[in-house]
């Protein structure tokens, strides 16, 4: 089985503070509508350069990490 995103208000871009903006009205991860709009998403752009691992000890892959490189060892970097 496939997990996804399903289209209840949370996840569209009319979901303000547990309120819809289009029907004004309250809301909640239990609903959904036809006038659902899935809202955008972060880019995804994981790689070496914005892995905490990259050149450190820790890396899986030291002899082969590079910039655009990706690996199923990715870490986020943190940021404050």
């Amino acid at each position: 089985m496939s997990i996804r995103l399903g289209n209840s208000c949370t996840n569209c871009d009319n979901f303000q503070n547990n309120f819809c903006t289009k029907h004004e009205t309250a809301v909640n991860v239990q609903h959904t509508c036809d006038s659902f709009e899935m809202r955008a998403s972060i880019k995804n752009e994981k790689n070496c350069l914005n892995c905490a691992r990259y050149e450190s000890p820790t890396c899986a892959n030291p002899q082969k990490a590079a910039p655009g490189m990706l690996c199923s060892h990715w870490a986020p970097q943190a940021t404050a």
